[in-house]
């Protein structure tokens, strides 16, 4: 319980950006609205251990080279004097930051001599990171976003809709270790790509860095709900239910706050 309630509250982005960032009124929509770089944007909170800042593609740019990219941060949003232009390399050279950009394959630490374990079919109710599970179906992105009826989508239950795609989704979080670090994960459309980086600090505050790079220009944070639905996520339910297209929503006669919430799973 007490998880769902800081994935809620950390579910949108902090009001520290970059340049050329434009967040909605929620803080849930980023979109980059000038040249290809300045996107760099950042968790509201820190994230809680096994915590997944979940984020789905909205808008693709064509013209540009290169995709979104992800990862964590040690430095407080608030602290920074100037945002960097870049994640890559701008903030990493900053120090305690773990960013990669996101491509077809993507990156795994993997310590001489660990076996590789097999990962989880996608059909499986659950994705289990080391004592984390997450509920599955809010990870992987829909291939046809349009209608809800996404059981029938033969690209999500086949899990291959790219993880540069629009509408893919891409989530980042760390795993305690018994050493006293963390690893960092990223998760593309409800796979675990395995630890992208080690020996990541917990005694510092941990947080989501997403950089909406060249031609990736808008995102949208998803929320998670690991426990028990909140009465917000069951009202939205309900609506779902009872509206075969999204764009339907528009016309209901609801606050445009909650209409958003209820067009974004």
């Amino acid at each position: 319980a007490a998880m769902a309630a800081r994935c809620r509250l950390a579910a949108r982005f902090h009001h520290i950006h970059g340049a050329n960032i434009r967040l909605d009124a929620s803080h849930t929509q980023a979109t980059r609205v000038e040249s290809f770089a300045n996107g760099l944007c950042f968790s509201q909170e820190p994230l809680a251990a096994g915590q997944i800042f979940l984020v789905e593609i909205e808008e693709k740019e064509l013209g540009w080279c290169g995709h979104l990219r992800v990862g964590l941060t040690a430095h407080d949003p608030q602290s920074l004097e100037v945002v960097p232009e870049y994640s890559l390399p701008d903030l990493v050279n900053m120090g305690d930051t773990w960013v990669f950009a996101i491509t077809r394959n993507h990156n795994r630490v993997v310590v001489e001599g660990e076996e590789v374990q097999a990962r989880g079919q996608p059909w499986e109710p659950f994705l289990l990171i080391e004592r984390v599970r997450i509920p599955r179906d809010t990870l992987v992105g829909r291939s046809r976003p349009g209608r809800y009826s996404h059981i029938l989508d033969d690209l999500y239950k086949m899990n291959v809709l790219p993880a540069t795609a629009r509408r893919s989704r891409i989530g980042v979080l760390y795993a305690p270790q018994p050493d006293g670090t963390a690893d960092m994960h990223i998760v593309i459309n409800g796979e675990d790509m395995g630890p992208s980086a080690r020996g990541l600090p917990t005694t510092r505050p941990l947080y989501a860095v997403i950089d909406v790079f060249a031609s990736t220009k808008s995102v949208r944070v998803i929320p998670v709900d690991y426990g028990f639905p909140s009465l917000q996520t069951l009202c939205r339910l309900v609506i779902q239910k009872h509206i075969v297209h999204r764009l339907a929503i528009d016309g209901l006669d609801l606050p445009p706050l909650l209409k958003s919430f209820c067009q974004h799973e």
